[in-house]
């Protein structure tokens, strides 16, 4: 009886010992199970959630080169357009200036002095013609037209300033009075009656400027020379004959 107590008191006097815990690597088999499909449910939902950013991705970069080709696109085709006008509608042409015809009006000779023995005084009107070809109006300003015989200036006209509409014509009538003590020396009274041909020379000069839609400006400078024959004669009207001119566009 004493040992059994005595042993019963050396197995109360023996300290506690804890119970064993499973090793850390040991997972049991439904355990590797659910994360295994854990694992691949993750993985499912990165596919299926990169996927849709991918497409919206690519909309959105093909949106854009889209709106990037149409705009290159407009462009060039605005500046071919602005090209062409350019070269074709908008350009600015050379209006073109004509003597139509130069008559002597009021033509009276009377007797001189021993020096002039013939005086002839007459009025001379020139019709002249403006054509503008292009597709704004041409403003010109005051013109000025010089009228020689035999190296002499026999008389000047002016015109007033003006505009002509695009591709249209006016017509301008100029009339000055011949300066007889110039042309007086040249003429005698047989020409008066039977008629003779003189050839007179004229220079004129218009300046302007065509505005294109405000964009396209010009300023020109019109300058004309003509050779005009006239036939002179007391007893029939006169008109002129022949009229040549060569004008020129600066």
């Amino acid at each position: 009886m004493a040992t059994v107590g005595a042993y019963g008191e050396a197995e109360k006097n023996e300290p506690a010992r804890p119970l064993a815990l499973p090793s850390p690597s040991v997972h049991p088999a439904a355990n590797d199970d659910e994360e295994a499909a854990r694992a691949a449910a993750a993985a499912g939902d990165a596919a299926a959630n990169k996927r849709p950013r991918s497409a919206q991705y690519l909309r959105r970069r093909r949106c854009v080169i889209w709106c990037g080709g149409c705009c290159v696109t407009s462009a060039v085709v605005v500046g071919i357009v602005i090209l062409v006008l350019a070269l074709t509608v908008f350009k600015v042409k050379d209006p073109e200036l004509t003597m139509n015809r130069v008559t002597l009006e009021g033509l009276d000779g009377d007797l001189g002095t021993s020096r002039h023995p013939v005086s002839v005084n007459a009025t001379l009107n020139a019709d002249v013609s403006l054509r503008n070809p292009n597709v704004a109006s041409f403003r010109f300003d005051r013109s000025e037209t010089d009228f020689y015989y035999a190296g002499e200036t026999v008389g000047v006209a002016y015109a007033p300033d003006g505009e002509v509409g695009a591709d249209s014509t006016v017509r301008m009538n100029v009339t000055l009075d011949v300066l007889a003590d110039r042309i007086s020396p040249n003429v005698n009274a047989t020409d008066l009656i039977f008629g003779q041909d003189y050839n007179l020379t004229s220079y004129t000069e218009i300046s302007g400027r065509v505005n294109v839609l405000g964009i396209y400006k010009r300023n020109l400078d019109i300058k004309m020379n003509c050779s005009i024959t006239l036939e002179v004669s007391a007893l029939s009207t006169v008109q002129s004959k022949s009229t040549n001119c060569v004008a020129s566009v600066s």
